[in-house]
């Protein structure tokens, strides 16, 4: 658009500059403390995490043998109604244990006796001894301080001591209290789920009073001689879609058990790790993970024993990471606007920064990292758009006061056609230009028979008249010197027939000014005009002080037009130098007046009367 003064320009680089702080305080505010983007910044990373996971396999040494619907109808007939008499599951662990498998983990509660079956309860432990590597499931209660003192019972659940125990603490367990306690190799299977009710960490050690409760994952783990992390939780670095792992229907591997020739291999579940748990749909052992939002537990429990096992978790960038991101990107920002650089680039260098950075958080998925860049990307996209808002609003205000002051100079058809080029550059640029003078004869006698107000009048509607025809030709009006006009074509738009349209201009003048002769009387005969026209170059552009800018022409060929207006009076009452005459080609008949001596150049400038082909010189 036009050129701004430095008064209109330093407001804007602040208020830009106040825009970049605020969105940094912003983005600080939310990535440290408010975490409202946490919700979408944790889909986003699900999103991610569940297609990295689909070309994924589990570990094949994690077996689940699962309680699914077909066998709790199948097993309807050997253990009744669920929940099944434990000898059912003693029966299973002897079948398994028989084929030396790695570990064998319930993922199954018993943390009642049966009062009704106790010869069932009996025949489950006695099916336990001798094994050392069979693990249970407790979980962690709230009141603590009806629990067991945890010096007596930290062996018995495996707890780990550090130099801060409290052993006068007491602890809420629910262990499997079926079981004899020389069969206690238990750990914690609480679910930990995030705010947002996706469970996407596995606790591995709960701290209760300086002593550590193992989670049943880590607790398999650190006994089958698998590093354990000293931390209370991971994250959980999933591997396939729920079914990835191997099932096997808990009915098929019992009922093989049975048979005096097995139809199954022997050493099917050989060095394995055998989760047996359940996918049933009436037992409602379902979660809410990144994966899906209906996760059997014991798969969850599969894919966190799996992460142990191979040194397998995903691991979160902290906050320092997104704020680093949010700041980069907002300064970025901040200085691309602050350079005037166009909003449509800015927002196009956004868009492909952004694909950068999302397809650098998916591929660092694949390498077990999660990096929150949504969040920066919402802040600098939120930035974004504010900083175009402001420069969009300012282009508006500059083209309003574009509009209004060119209104003043050329017609409002050009004024559109101005500002949907984009307006005019700061600076003044050269350009070629045709340029006119038209002042007033006999106005001092017109003046001595009018009051004052009289001659505003007339002088009003004499100019309006005039620059009527001057916006008509595609003129631009400089600007009025006391009873003079000053117009001139070829900018601010091009005009390659700027000459033509100047004397079709100068020529329709003298029609209109015949009219307003008429309208005068005969007293005002006297009444006339000189017009002088000159083709040449011109710095044009929008000249003065801070406080006021004018758009006007200037140089020798606006000086010489000047001089020839002043040459007309007795000549001719249009008069245009040679430059003009060539620069019409034969759109008008000229008559030369010779050549004249002008004040400032040294050869003589031959002037010229134009008339319509056809018509008479007056």
């Amino acid at each position: 658009m036009c050129g701004m003064s430095r008064t209109t320009v330093q407001p804007s680089r602040r208020i830009l500059s106040r825009i970049g702080i605020a969105f940094l305080l912003l983005a600080a505010l939310e990535l440290a403390w408010l975490h409202v983007l946490a919700p979408l910044e944790n889909r986003l990373s699900d999103l991610f995490v569940r297609q990295q996971a689909q070309s994924l396999q589990p570990d094949a040494d994690i077996v689940i043998v699962d309680i699914d619907d077909t066998s709790l109808a199948r097993m309807q007939d050997i253990a009744g109604n669920w929940p099944w008499p434990r000898a059912v599951h003693g029966e299973l662990v002897r079948g398994i244990a028989a084929q030396q498998p790695k570990a064998i983990v319930f993922d199954i509660l018993f943390s009642e006796r049966d009062e009704y079956r106790p010869d069932s309860d009996a025949a489950f432990n006695e099916a336990l001894q001798g094994l050392d590597n069979v693990y249970f499931p407790m979980v962690r209660q709230a009141m603590d301080e009806q629990g067991a003192p945890l010096s007596e019972v930290s062996g018995m659940l495996g707890l780990q001591r550090t130099d801060h125990a409290d052993d006068g603490a007491r602890i809420a367990v629910l262990p499997p209290l079926a079981l004899d306690p020389q069969h206690w190799r238990v750990g914690t299977i609480n679910f930990a789920e995030d705010p947002d009710g996706v469970g996407r960490r596995y606790q591995l050690y709960t701290e209760a009073y300086g002593w550590l409760v193992p989670s049943l994952p880590a607790r398999v783990a650190k006994d089958s001689g698998y590093d354990v992390p000293q931390r209370p939780d991971m994250i959980l670095a999933w591997r396939g879609m729920p079914g990835a792992f191997k099932h096997i229907p808990y009915v098929d591997l019992y009922e093989d058990f049975s048979r005096q020739r097995p139809q199954r291999a022997v050493d099917e579940l050989k060095g394995k790790i055998v989760i047996i748990g359940t996918a049933a749909t009436s037992l409602h052992d379902m979660r809410t993970t990144p994966i899906s939002s209906l996760h059997p537990g014991m798969e969850i429990l599969a894919t966190a024993i799996d992460g142990l096992k191979n040194g397998r978790s995903m691991q979160r960038a902290d906050e320092g990471f997104a704020l680093g991101l949010a700041a980069a990107l907002l300064s970025l920002l901040t200085l691309a606007f602050l350079r005037g650089i166009n909003a449509l680039k800015v927002g196009l260098a956004l868009a492909a920064v952004t694909l950068l950075v999302l397809l650098g958080s998916y591929l660092a998925v694949a390498s077990l990292y999660l990096l929150p860049v949504l969040s920066p990307l919402l802040l600098a996209w939120a930035g974004y758009f504010a900083f175009a808002l402001h420069e969009y609003l300012r282009e508006r205000r500059s083209r309003e006061q574009a509009v209004q002051m060119f209104s003043r100079f050329v017609n409002p058809h050009v004024v559109k056609e101005l500002v949907a080029h984009g307006g005019l550059s700061r600076a003044g640029e050269s350009r070629e230009i045709t340029i006119l003078f038209s002042d007033i004869r006999g106005f001092t006698t017109l003046s001595e028979k009018r009051t004052p107000q009289q001659v505003v009048e007339l002088l009003n509607r004499y100019f309006t008249l005039q620059v009527e025809v001057v916006f008509r030709h595609g003129g631009s009006l400089d600007k009025f010197i006391g009873d003079c006009i000053m117009a001139f074509w070829g900018a601010p738009l091009d005009d390659p027939e700027h000459a033509r349209h100047a004397v079709e201009a100068a020529l329709e003048m003298g029609e209109v000014l015949q009219r307003f002769k008429k309208e005068l009387g005969e007293e005002d005969a006297d009444f006339d005009v000189g017009i002088g026209i000159h083709s040449g170059p011109a710095v044009v552009g929008l000249i003065g002080s801070d406080q006021r800018r004018e758009y006007t022409a200037i140089g020798d060929t606006v000086n010489l037009g000047s001089r020839i207006e002043g040459l007309t009076k007795g000549v001719s009452r249009i008069l245009v130098s040679r430059e003009t005459m060539q620069a019409c080609g034969d759109a008008f008949e000229f008559k030369s007046y010779g050549s004249f001596k002008v004040k400032g150049r040294e050869q003589d400038v031959e002037l010229f009367a134009p008339t319509r082909k056809g018509e008479q010189l007056e």
